[in-house]
């Protein structure tokens, strides 16, 4: 066991946020730590590092464990250091061995003692051994799998905005490469591809890693575990989230039916006491059966901590066909393009998610569309009857904070009465009396949650929301998913949470090449054609190359048309030699030269033929989520590909052999 708790109770004042709970985190172990905000997700994490002490119960850790923790709070970490150095300094032992080494050296230099250079030599064979020489090429890897071009490794941390920040923390995490990291909603920083590099690193981490994510894809692909704080208690089920969804359903069944026969057995029990309290001759009998029903182990009701509250939106106009259009827009910042002659136009009923790695100008076409953002060249046009209601962190100046948050639900004119409205703010995690706090002593997130309840109740037909799900857990999510379903108006969202895009959109909009790029589909038919194409490119490329190689094989043979050729025939080339031979000697040697041509033919025609199997199954989502077979696929692929240059690299000296042996 690497670490974990064993009968801990922990409690902020008055309120408990686990009773007598045990959690124990095996090496290996990859496990999704999910519940609704509030329930005490962080706490726990923050009790497994020892910043917050347990009321009761033990935090077992092994004393070699060694313990990464990534969250929030680092963001106040700020230096003058390049993001590589900030990321270097995972490094902290082989960057000492490298100041010693130098000063070591220098020390030899001047002294040339026997002593010194077996302590330099000791000191060399130890960098080696950390594979100090490789940590430069390993940190540039990391960067630029997180997002990071090579141009900004060397720029200042301190020029960076909070998510880049917590990029460069969250790599140098990695390159730690603690026994147990724990991970607190690292996705909120990340873009898509940045999120699936982050996928593919961590299905091959040696430790073990502890997730706190709201990203269902994300804990899908990555957790073989999921420990839910729910109710006080941790349970624990041994799947990804599909399967804790599926047994939490039979966990609660099962529970609230027996909670169901408890409450009748309780009941009965109770008519009795209340049947033989007045009679003397049964008194004892009903004292007997309330000690009985006062020992009973009660079974909480099984009925959700969070109710089912609709959300929905009210439409009052039907607008045009066409809600917004850009013709020919350009966009720049000083060199740094966005779009170039774009032109796209939104429809009624249009659910478009646009999607694409940061710094590709999402944010900065979803303001162009909603009106905030100037263009350097291009039309845009407002369609008929459009209601427009924008969401953005941006957005968030907007707000009074000197209201109450139901005082500045009720100003958005929805026409809905305060129960409703408390409703609906139950939705966006602000239950009871929080929804009387005043907005001035909110969080930035708390804030942006105020801020997309404002855009649900605004009537309009047209939505623009930037990351609508950064500050919302599971379960306003899903609320969100049905109600955006439903919604008869249209939309245009910027997110990277797959599974809310997979869920409301019916378009894709990407920006390739300073260009709006449009799929007219959903997100899992837009994966499966962006694989398709990936896999035609390299096939294309691949067939490119062997036609190049052919060419060059020609060129060699001085003027020959020669080509590679097919599996079990003799080549031309070799009939030639075979038939105007004379000599015998030299005959035997073609003919020994011939077949092991053709054995090379064969070897290569069946590795080709093997490779391509391996690229498809690399190419194939499912593969990375079996860990055993992702490995096999990669091993195989690696070893096909060296001896294929093996075997290239002979079949050419075998060619050349040849044409020496003709030209005799």
């Amino acid at each position: 066991m690497l670490a974990g708790l064993q009968n801990v109770t922990f409690e902020f004042g008055a309120r408990a946020i686990v009773e007598d709970a045990t959690w124990h985190i095996q090496p290996g172990e990859r496990i999704g730590l999910i519940g609704y905000n509030g329930t005490g997700k962080s706490t726990l994490l923050k009790l497994l590092v020892g910043q917050y002490t347990p009321s009761k119960g033990t935090i077992e850790r092994s004393r070699t464990t060694s313990i990464g923790y990534l969250h929030q709070d680092l963001l106040s970490f700020d230096t003058n250091d390049s993001i590589l150095q900030v990321a270097l300094s995972a490094f902290e032992r082989v960057q000492q061995l490298e100041k010693e080494i130098e000063e070591i050296g220098k020390e030899l230099e001047k002294t040339g003692d026997e002593k010194i250079l077996l302590e330099y030599t000791d000191r060399l064979h130890e960098l080696e051994t950390l594979g100090g020489y490789n940590i430069h090429h390993k940190t540039e890897e990391v960067l630029q799998g997180l997002g990071f071009a090579n141009e900004d490794l060397g720029r200042p941390y301190k020029e960076f905005s909070g998510g880049w920040r917590m990029r460069v923390l969250l790599a140098k995490m990695i390159l730690q490469q603690p026994d147990l990291l724990l991970l607190d909603e690292p996705t909120n920083h990340l873009d898509l591809p940045s999120i699936e590099w982050l996928e593919k690193y961590l299905l091959h981490y040696q430790g073990s890693v502890v997730i706190v994510s709201h990203d269902k894809y994300f804990l899908n692909r990555m957790v073989t575990k999921i420990v839910e704080v729910y109710q006080q208690q941790l349970h624990i089920y041994n799947g990804n989230y599909d399967y804790y969804e599926k047994e939490k359903a039979i966990r609660i069944e099962m529970q609230q039916k027996a909670y169901e026969n408890q409450q009748d057995y309780i009941r009965q029990n109770e008519r009795l006491v209340e049947r033989f309290r007045a009679k003397a001759s049964k008194a004892a009998m009903a004292q007997s059966i309330m000690k009985k029903l006062d020992k009973l182990e009660r079974i909480e009701d099984a009925e959700l901590e969070r109710p089912n509250i609709r959300i929905n939106f009210r439409v009052d106009k039907t607008p045009g066909r066409v809600l917004v259009e850009l013709k020919n827009v350009s966009k720049s910042f000083g060199d740094n393009v966005i779009i170039e002659n774009s032109s796209v136009e939104i429809d009624r009923g249009d659910k478009i998610a646009l999607i694409g790695a940061n710094g590709k100008g999402k944010s900065t076409l979803l303001r162009i569309i909603a009106g905030v953002e100037n263009f350097t060249n291009g039309e845009r046009k407002w369609g008929h009857n459009v209601e427009e209601s924008f969401y953005a962190q941006h957005q968030l100046e907007a707000l009074n904070i000197n209201n109450a948050i139901i005082e500045e639900m009720k100003e958005a004119g929805s026409q809905m009465n305060e129960l409703e409205l408390r409703g609906l703010l139950g939705c966006f995690l602000f239950s009871g009396d929080d929804a009387d706090k005043k907005i001035k002593i909110l969080s930035g997130g708390e804030k942006a949650r105020v801020a997309l309840a404002k855009v649900i109740v605004s009537k309009a037909n047209f939505l623009m929301l930037d990351e609508p799900t950064n500050h919302l857990d599971m379960h306003s999510c899903d609320l969100l998913i049905e109600a955006l379903t439903k919604y008869e108006g249209s939309i245009i969202l910027v997110s990277h949470d797959r599974y809310f895009v997979s869920k409301t959109a019916n378009k894709i909009w990407e920006i390739v090449d300073h260009e709006i790029k449009e799929f007219k589909g959903g997100y899992e038919e837009w994966v499966a054609w962006k694989e398709r194409m990936a896999k035609q490119e390299a096939e294309s490329k691949k067939a490119q190359a062997i036609k190049e190689k052919e060419q060059n094989s020609g060129n060699k043979g001085q003027g020959s048309k020669m080509k590679q050729p097919e599996v079990k025939k003799e080549s031309p080339m070799i009939q030639k030699v075979l038939n105007t031979a004379i000599d015998k000697d030299a005959k035997k040697e073609l003919q020994k030269t011939q077949k092991q041509f053709q054995q090379l033919e064969e070897k290569i025609a069946t590795l080709n033929k093997q490779k391509n199997e391996l690229e498809a199954s690399l190419s194939d989502p499912a593969t990375y989520s079996d860990k055993i077979k992702f490995q096999q696929a990669e091993t195989g692929y690696k070893k096909a590909t060296d001896e294929l240059v093996q075997l290239n690299a002979e079949y050419e000296k075998v060619f050349e052999k040849i044409m020496e042996l003709e030209a005799k």
